[in-house]
């Protein structure tokens, strides 16, 4: 068994985020509060004891694990397939804006994990190309233990349930996970178990 357990670590909160406006692939900036939040899961992920940390390559996911891989002294990889979903005509976009120009698909976006917004990718796409980097995994001859995706809500949502082989019908059913907090998948006779879901620091 090359990977036994998988912690999927949010990235800290971000311009947009604060904002209010939807990301998708643009390559927003940490806040100060991101930063912080960051330093802050520290000491709670450290007990993990992850042999590898994976990042996506947008930058207030790298920048999230750099905190935690300068601290504990593990090796960092960078892959795009960890990217947060791609919203296509609705990034950049607050909210009301795509409400204004759309109604009701953000809504029919939020409970349908098959459906896309207009030129971008729908959470099944999304869990299936995350979902390699875990299969990658798994297949490796390394034996790393615990590794560390550090990523994003909109991913860990669709890889969490796609990992458990929840119905897809039911994945709408899992909640956000807030910035910086995280999931806890252990993996036992070829199946991964949920352990902790949008577990964090608070304080």
């Amino acid at each position: 068994m090359s990977v036994e357990r998988i912690v999927l670590w949010r990235h800290g909160e971000t311009d947009y985020n604060a904002a209010g406006r939807m990301q998708g692939h643009l390559d927003s900036a940490l806040t100060e509060v991101g930063w912080n939040q960051a330093r802050f899961a520290v000491a709670a992920l450290t007990r993990f004891e992850p042999d590898l940390v994976i990042a996506s390559d947008l930058r207030r996911a790298t920048d999230t694990a750099t905190v935690l891989t300068d601290a504990i002294g593990v090796p960092l990889r960078l892959d795009k397939r960890l990217r947060e979903t791609h919203l296509g005509e609705w990034q950049g976009m607050t909210g009301a804006e795509v409400d204004a120009q759309a109604p009701g698909e953000r809504d029919r976006w939020r409970l349908d994990a098959a459906w896309a917004p207009p030129g971008g990718e729908s959470r099944v796409d999304v869990a299936e190309r995350a979902g390699e980097v875990v299969a990658d995994l798994v297949r490796d001859d390394e034996e790393y233990g615990t590794v560390l995706l550090a990523a994003h809500g909109g991913l860990i949502l669709a890889l969490t349930a796609y990992l458990v082989d929840l119905p897809v019908a039911l994945w709408p059913s899992l909640g956000g996970i807030g910035n910086c907090h995280w999931v806890d998948l252990s993996r036992r006779d070829d199946r991964w178990r949920l352990q902790a879901y949008n577990a964090g620091m608070t304080g």
